[in-house]
Order: structure tokens, then sequence, then C-alpha cells
């Protein structure tokens, strides 16, 4: 089976792909697998690094905010709508894939739509609630429409062929346990709050978890693992103003970047982030109860849909940005731990939201398409 990828612009997108091109290689170890992404995006390092060939086309995506110097870019941009169309056809019959998968983002766009045009085989999957602009648009003509979430077909045109699979989640978080990983962590029987703003931070989390770390190790009710962020290394200063002497408090654990997240994540009682599809799903996967904080700097708002899919269904609680505070976080948090059954039943019911088995899903949609 030959298989073309495409997709990318964001981890949220790339991730997937990798997830999905990882497990066709564990069900069909003869797979060949080509990913198509943007010249200068940043899967021309993650995937070859994951161990795919990779091919780049030259595209950008349209600017929202009217500036002068984001016309001259849309300009551009309108240019490459052209030229990376005639690059994909040229990868694409020089590969010969079997069937096509795109991923979302603008790269995938070109690459879907001239595989479509070509009657090779195509299949999208779509992250997040509230589905993006190149997905609404493929969604019309491709094979199928994977989502992660039910909740997005209703943004799509009543000719997408909708088949929910939800987001492939790493086998390493699915299979992490709580007593372990906290065993692991060395925690203490105490609750334990895991908090994060991504791999960059975001400087209002961590304004308003500095707070929450503050007012909880003043009591010492609470364990807590915070991420800061790249952009966050003032994070343990701003503690220290706030009184905080994380030297006398160990069970206060802040560190730019939270790589053991599957640990940490089994380990927590009460999850604080964004709300990007992938994380989300690993958060369903693990049945946790969250306090969702979504980015209002996104495509479509996606992140606040996103959060809404899971609040909808009694599965988290949310606060928007422009409501988040030092006192609006703790008022939530002990909302959440203060009220008899909340914890426990904010989990469950997060739990019955996961699908665990999204990889095997995907792949049985790409082998019944490729045999239509």
């Amino acid at each position: 089976m030959r298989v073309l990828f495409a997709g990318g612009g964001t981890a949220g997108h790339i991730n997937p792909a990798l997830a999905i091109a990882g497990y066709l290689r564990e069900r069909e170890p003869e797979t060949e697998i080509l990913y198509i992404g943007a010249k200068g995006g940043m899967e021309e390092k993650l995937v070859p690094d994951a161990g795919y060939a990779f091919k780049s086309i030259t595209i950008s995506g349209f600017q929202r905010k009217l500036t002068l110097k984001n016309i001259a870019r849309n300009l551009k941009t309108a240019v490459y709508v052209f030229t990376s169309s005639s690059q994909a056809k040229k990868i694409i019959k020089s590969f010969k894939p079997d069937i096509c998968v795109g991923t979302g983002g603008y790269v995938s766009g070109p690459v879907i739509r001239e595989a479509i045009k070509m009657k090779i085989p195509s299949v999208i999957h779509e992250q997040n609630a509230f589905p993006g602009v190149t997905n609404k648009m493929l969604s019309k003509r491709a094979d199928r429409t994977m989502l992660a979430v039910m909740d997005a077909q209703k943004c799509l045109s009543d000719s997408a062929r909708c088949v929910l699979t939800g987001n492939p989640v790493r086998q390493e978080v699915i299979r992490a346990k709580k007593e372990e990983s906290r065993k692991k962590l060395g925690l203490d029987s105490r609750p334990m709050i895991l908090s994060f703003g991504g791999s960059l931070g975001a400087r209002k989390i961590n304004e308003a978890v500095a707070d929450l770390i503050a007012e909880s190790t003043s009591a010492g009710k609470f364990q807590h693992i915070h991420g800061y962020g790249k952009w966050g290394k003032w994070f343990p200063d701003l503690l220290k103003e706030k009184g905080v002497d994380l030297k006398k408090h160990k069970e206060i654990d802040v560190r730019e970047y939270i790589d053991n997240m599957p640990d940490c994540l089994a380990a927590a009682d009460l999850v604080i982030c964004r709300a990007g599809a992938i994380t989300l799903s690993e958060v369903q996967a693990q049945g946790k109860a969250s306090i969702l904080i979504p980015s209002p700097n996104v495509a479509e708002n996606h992140q606040y849909h996103n959060a809404m899919s899971l609040v909808s269904r009694g599965a988290a609680e949310i606060i928007e940005e422009k409501d988040l505070s030092g006192k609006s976080l703790c008022g939530k948090v002990d909302m959440m731990f203060n009220t008899p059954g909340k914890i426990a039943s904010v989990s469950a019911n997060a739990r019955k939201t996961a699908i665990l088995d999204a990889n095997e899903r995907i792949y049985k949609i790409i082998k019944e398409v490729l045999n239509e």
C-alpha cells in the first residue's frame, strides 16, 4: 500500500498524521509513505525525524487581519495557490499513491484537491470540534471525512461523508496508571493538580496559576506540577514575589517543559490547560477532570468549541481567557474540590467521551475506501 499524507503548519495537524502513519506501518510493515508539507514549516523537520519520506511545496496561509504588510502577504499567497497545485500534482504523479490522507492546515488543500481531481481515493481527518477552512472545503468531495467529535459535522456540507474516529492518542498515555505514576513521581495522598499552557507557555495562565500556587501552599492542601513553557522563564521569580519558596515546598514542582506527560497526566486529580484537540483527547483518554482555558488566538476560535464539546457533556469546566484571573481560577478549583462528587463525576464523564481505538478506526476507514 502506498499512502500519501498532507497536513501541517502546527503540531496539531502533524502529530495525528504521524500517529496514523505509524499505525499503518505497524499493521502493514510494507506500506510506503510519503508526506507532503509546507516548505519552511515545522513538518520539514518533524516528519523526517519520525522516519518518513518528505516532499515540500511552497505555500502559505491567508492573513485575516488586514494590514498593509498582510495585504502584501495575501497577494503572495494567492500566487502560491496556483503554483502549489502544480507542485502537488507533480509529486502525486511521481509517487502514485493508492490513497491520500489529509490532516488539515492550508498545505493539505492543494494536495488533496489535486488527488481528488486525479480520481485517487482521498480521506481527511478533522481534529477539532469546529472544522478548519481547508477541511470544510475538502469535505465536500473527499471519500470520507473522519471526525474527532461529531459536533463538527453540523459545520460541514450535507454532502460530506462523515464518520466518527476520534483523535489518535499515544499508547503511553492510554496505558499509564494512576497509582504507578504517583509512585514514580514521589507523590503522597494529597490531591495533585497538573497545569500547563503548551510548550511555549501562556502568560495569563502562568499568572493565574502563580496565585493558585501561592494560595495552596499557605494551606498545604495540594500537590502541583506546572509547566510554564519556553516564554515563561520568569515564572519561578513571580512565585518568589508571592512568597513561595520552592525549596521549602517539595509538593510544588515547576518546570519549563513537562517531558513525562503520560505519568503526570495519569497521576493528576485535576488538569488545568488549553483546549487543543490532541491535549483534550489525552485528558479524555485518562478520564481526568479539567478546567479548560481556550486560547483566543487560534483560527475560528476552535479551542473554545473544543472545550464546549466537553463542557456541554459535563466532562470539563471552562474559564475563558478574558475572565481568567488568580481569583477566578482559585474559585473554580475550590468549587471542584469542595463540591462533593464533582471531581469524580467530571472525570467519569470525560472518560465516557474518550475514543481509545482511533488509530484502528482510521485504519479500517482507509481500507474500506481502498476497497470501494
